[in-house]
């Protein structure tokens, strides 16, 4: 049975990406501060807890996860702050570039060369953000952009392996990415992406013919929508 590894496994679309692979047939390791084995009702689910806005307990998964000849790696954990640049504290800095840039970059690290020897996959998810330029998300938009760069580079990097690398790039998607932000998805279907079409370009890109890979996969609402919380 072929192994993945998905960060950010405990919730929102790693939470959907997960219970997808499970669902056909993939053994998946996820990774988090909180999973826990009863989060996924499947034999072939493993959690990992870890920290992977912390240096030391990233690493210490890196090296956990070297040696179990991993097909699929999905560096979906992260986190936004939208807020004046110069309202952020130090630690979000730190903790956003470490968690939405670094661990990805430290992790691709460990499993290269299991995943290009068993002619696997790197997806990355992104954000609309990557794309384009926001006020009061630089910080977001400058991981989010680097790991697009990331991904890319390492595209052209192990072109003559068989490895297939994606960045995947969603727009505001409904989940609980915005539980401690002032503002949200839309309520309105047509103005938001749920946690499902995620997995769905997930499913899409692993269905393709191996000789073809989606490298840019951009996903996005039919119609803008945002809702400001009440304070």
């Amino acid at each position: 049975m072929k192994k993945v590894v998905v960060t950010g496994a405990s919730s929102g679309i790693g939470k959907e990406i997960t219970a997808r692979l499970l669902k056909l047939g993939y053994e998946v390791i996820g990774v988090s501060r909180n999973i826990k084995k009863e989060d996924f009702e499947s034999e072939f689910f493993k959690p990992l807890q870890a920290d992977l806005s912390n240096e030391a307990s990233s690493l210490e998964i890196c090296e956990n996860l070297s040696n179990k000849d991993i097909y699929i790696l999905i560096n979906c954990a992260g986190f936004g702050r939208f807020e004046p640049h110069e309202e952020l504290s130090a630690k979000t800095i730190t903790d956003m570039v470490f968690l939405n840039l670094t661990a990805p970059m430290l992790l691709t690290n460990a499993l290269l060369r299991d995943l290009k020897k068993n002619s696997g996959y790197l997806i990355n998810i992104n954000s609309i953000e990557a794309l384009k330029s926001s006020k009061f998300a630089g910080v977001y938009s400058a991981t989010k952009s680097g790991l697009k760069a990331f991904g890319d580079s390492l595209f052209e990097e192990t072109r003559k392996s068989a490895l297939s690398v994606t960045n995947i790039n969603p727009d505001m998607t409904q989940s609980n990415f915005y539980n401690e932000l002032r503002f949200e998805t839309s309520a309105n279907e047509d103005e938001k992406l749920l946690v499902s079409d995620i997995a769905d370009a997930v499913e899409h890109i692993l269905s393709m013919r191996k000789g073809a890979v989606v490298s840019e996969y951009t996903l996005r609402s039919l119609n803008f929508g945002i809702a400001k919380k009440k304070l």
